[in-house]
């Protein structure tokens, strides 16, 4: 485990960003829908709100933040093309924002990614480059290759870009369903969950706001409470949206500051919720996309009475690997 000081800068990011985001995705990015269950209020004795980013243009949030980045580039970085890393969904994201914004896109994807997201990234026209895992890390592989092609990189969560465009998902919740009490909100690399911090803030500034992340891949919960920046090695959890090495330079001071707490939920977890929303809410939702619905169902986070939002991130579920899932 690798520590490293927090850098301080908090101001890079704004809500006036959120803003300006907002305007840029009217009209290109889905409003998603905001979905409740009496089942859920009434077992854990709140009102609850999920905003189901699994409706989003590609299955996942990720889309906001990539069509933001992109659509502020220079025309010479348009047409000379982006490179990202990322094992799906930013992948997918990047993929088809660039083919609406007709810039030639490239992504570097580990091997073992899941094949929905994989097939799902080709189609919408990015070349894909496969690497393993155990043999190198994507941070020298799309280095090397920005250099060699004159790409612009993108960053899947650590660019104030892609944080802005990812933090309009909490201002459409709050601004369609009022204040909040908590805000919960899953944590990769926590650039959604710092851009919903900032919005959640600024709308409902009485409103906590709780990350939440895998047992097994706990570094910004170990981070957020150290106050020192944790890194975590190609952690063994199903959430693969989460398998993130560390928070960001930009994100983590966002985190700190912004944000009121981080939990973990365990696999098993992950696991019971992801069943539990198919079966009652009838919505398909992956891993990664349960965790904040997880601590609460779960029972890790109480408040009884609150009115709270939880963010669906994501619902790019394998179909045919979905059994395995279920298996405890």
């Amino acid at each position: 485990m690798s520590k490293t000081e927090a850098p301080i800068d908090t101001n890079i990011v704004t809500f006036a960003d959120i803003e300006a985001a907002h305007q840029r995705l009217t009209g290109v990015a889905h409003k998603t829908p905001v979905m409740t269950s009496r089942t859920v209020n009434e077992l854990t004795q709140r009102q609850v709100f999920f905003k189901c980013e699994n409706f989003q243009r590609m299955g996942a949030f990720k889309f906001r933040g990539a069509y933001n980045a992109l659509s502020q580039l220079s025309e010479q970085q348009k047409r000379q093309g982006v490179l990202t890393f990322s094992s799906g969904n930013h992948a997918q994201a990047i993929a088809l924002s660039g083919k609406l914004l007709n810039i030639p896109t490239t992504i570097v994807m580990p091997e073992d990614a899941p094949a929905v997201k994989l097939a799902a990234t080709q189609g919408y026209g990015a070349e894909v480059l496969l690497y393993d895992r155990a043999e190198m890390t994507r941070e020298e592989l799309a280095a090397e290759l920005c250099r060699e092609r004159q790409l612009t990189f993108i960053h899947p969560y650590d660019r104030p870009q892609v944080i802005a465009g990812q933090g309009t998902t909490a201002k459409e919740l709050i601004e369609g369903v009022g204040e909040l009490d908590l805000l919960l909100v899953c944590c990769g690399g926590g650039g959604l969950l710092s851009g919903c911090a900032i919005a959640a803030k600024t709308l409902s500034p009485q409103c906590k706001v709780i990350g939440v992340e895998p047992e097994r891949a706990d570094d910004a919960t170990r981070s957020f409470h150290s106050k020192t920046l944790h890194t975590v090695h190609n952690p063994d959890t199903i959430a693969d949206g989460a398998r993130t090495p560390s928070l960001g330079k930009i994100t983590f001071p966002l985190v700190l500051k912004y944000v009121d707490d981080m939990v973990t939920v365990s696999e098993d977890a992950i696991k019971r919720t992801m069943y539990f929303l198919w079966e009652r809410m009838k919505i398909v939702v992956e891993p990664t996309g349960v965790l904040a619905a997880a601590a609460l169902v779960e029972g890790v986070v109480t408040a009884p009475g609150a009115r709270v939002g939880v963010v669906i991130s994501g619902g790019n579920v394998d179909l045919q690997q979905a059994g395995k899932f279920f298996i405890f």
